[in-house]
């Protein structure tokens, strides 16, 4: 091997190195906070400082039996995990649907339809709050349920643009191939189009999983009775009222918070390689 090459291959291992250097101390830098937030809420006494992130006493599990004898854990994750799966399922089968409306069907209006979804995003949920708690609890008599949680997240806007884009990237001749078999629309959508966005339903779950999880406000205006409210709302109830009383607040505080985020980060680990895989291409062949 001559100089040049030598010199060559060297750089190019050093390049390689210096990124995954970058690229390691990111993950340094993004996971900090995580491992902060894991570790105060497992020490005994408070430390707010830097340096509390290492952990000079043993740990202890006591902040999160503190906030368990405060807050009914379990029964606030069945509410929050009610509330969240109802407003998946909405998500995925409205969305599914409009998506493959707006995609593959022809109509009069399809594009201002369309337009009119992308509106739709632009216009912040606060300011609907009023009108919606008007609706849904004098109105439908929802107040204190599951349902009047779940209807005004059921539809969403950005789940029916992802559903449309990935419609739009599917073969025209699958679609073609479908209808010449005699496959009405609803067929096709469930035999044809489905089993090839599947990255689109992984990310249509992933991103609406976050709101609903940690929706705060709505559930706090349209719950009263302490049984009925997510567990957003239940630790945030700890943390305003009960956790300043608590032997170790810091702790608390960040035992609710590891409570609350554990079950997004799990659902993001477990899917994280689906969520960035396609397999649209496996469908056509030659």
């Amino acid at each position: 091997m001559t100089a040049p090459v030598r010199s060559a291959a060297s750089m190019t291992r050093a390049r390689s190195l210096l990124r995954y250097g970058v690229l390691f101390l990111g993950a340094l830098v993004f996971l900090f906070p995580f491992y902060y937030m894991l570790i105060g809420s497992l020490q005994a006494e408070p430390d707010t400082s830097v340096a509390g992130a290492i952990p000079s006493a043993g740990l202890t599990l006591h902040n999160y039996a503190d906030i368990n004898s405060r807050v009914d854990l379990l029964r606030s994750l069945l509410n929050s995990g009610i509330f969240t799966g109802g407003v998946l399922l909405g998500t995925v089968v409205f969305g599914v649907l409009a998506g493959y409306a707006l995609a593959r069907l022809q109509f009069r209006g399809r594009g201002a339809l369309f337009g009119l979804v992308l509106l739709i995003q632009v216009i912040p949920f606060q300011l609907l709050l009023i009108p919606l708690y008007v609706l849904i609890v004098r109105g439908y008599g929802l107040a204190d349920s599951y349902l009047g949680m779940i209807l005004p997240f059921a539809i969403n806007t950005t789940a029916v643009f992802i559903f449309r884009q990935f419609f739009l990237q599917l073969p025209d001749d699958l679609f073609a191939a479908a209808r010449l078999d005699g496959a009405g629309e609803l067929r096709i959508l469930w035999s044809v189009a489905l089993p090839l966005v599947r990255p689109a339903l992984l990310t249509a779950v992933l991103l609406t999983f976050i709101g609903p999880w940690n929706e705060f406000l709505w559930p706090f205006l349209i719950t009263k009775d302490a049984s009925m409210q997510p567990l957003a709302v239940s630790l945030a109830n700890y943390i305003s009222n009960v956790s300043a009383r608590a032997a170790n607040p810091f702790g608390a505080i960040l035992a609710g918070a590891c409570v609350l985020a554990a079950p997004a980060v799990a659902l993001f680990i477990a899917f994280q390689r689906q969520f960035v895989s396609t397999d649209i291409s496996s469908g056509v062949k030659g």
